[in-house]
């Protein structure tokens, strides 16, 4: 039984939520917070729907999908960074598991619009965007411009540089087919299952919403591993 869905109200102290099963190789990690916390920015019953349903489906296709293979040897990243080479359920699945692991790190009850300016990713994004709002504005384009289901990312390009993406349907910055490669810092699922129930057509409410419980601790530690 999954537990924290609409129950506590308390961001502090309610439990963490059970990963469903997943039989196979690769896993849910459990969500570091109970559905209910992120609202009102994002609903419940999205939350529940998101991760039981459409990240469980996506991990257990992916397993699914490489059963008896070689695949089954390699971490998602190898897998993402050769995907050409594999099959749509593969490369579908594959970056769906991916994407939905990182989105929900991403996220926390007690997230922040801009981060705390003694985090390295806060001079970082300075430094390439001009400032914060500049970094907003732009992301915020790339998430809102993404035409039909996709996501919207900001990476550490392969100059070493901070950059900002959208990828279409579970594509992803780590794929040997993306247009613009790096590694995933920060991304928002632009899926309409992500924000339907409570925001239906208004994509852009969502988007600001988003801004509301980004977990910059955790953006910034992905920063300084990738950045090392």
């Amino acid at each position: 039984m999954i537990s924290g869905c609409c129950q506590n109200s308390n961001k502090e102290s309610a439990a963490l939520v059970s990963a469903p099963e997943t039989p196979g190789k690769f896993k849910m990690e459990p969500l570091d917070y109970p559905f209910a916390s992120l609202e009102p920015h994002i609903d419940a019953r999205t939350m529940q729907i998101h991760y039981e349903k459409h990240h469980a489906g996506y991990t257990k296709n992916l397993n699914n999908a490489i059963k008896g293979t070689a695949l089954e040897s390699k971490s998602i990243e190898e897998i993402l960074g050769e995907i050409s080479k594999q099959s749509a359920a593969v490369r579908n699945n594959g970056g769906g598991y991916y994407n939905h692991n990182l989105f929900w790190k991403n996220l926390s009850p007690n997230g922040s619009e801009k981060p705390g300016a003694n985090l390295e990713i806060s001079k970082a994004i300075d430094a390439a965007f001009g400032n914060f709002y500049k970094f907003k504005k732009e992301f915020t384009a790339a998430a809102a411009t993404r035409f039909g289901s996709g996501w919207a990312w900001l990476i550490l390009d392969e100059k070493g540089k901070l950059a900002i993406s959208s990828t279409p349907n579970q594509d992803n910055p780590l794929m040997d087919l993306a247009e613009k490669k790096g590694i995933p810092l920060l991304a928002i699922d632009v899926w309409e299952h992500a924000y339907y129930l409570q925001y239906q057509n208004r994509r852009p409410d969502y988007i600001s919403a988003f801004f509301n419980v980004i977990n910059w601790e955790e953006v910034n530690r992905r920063y300084l591993t990738a950045k090392n």
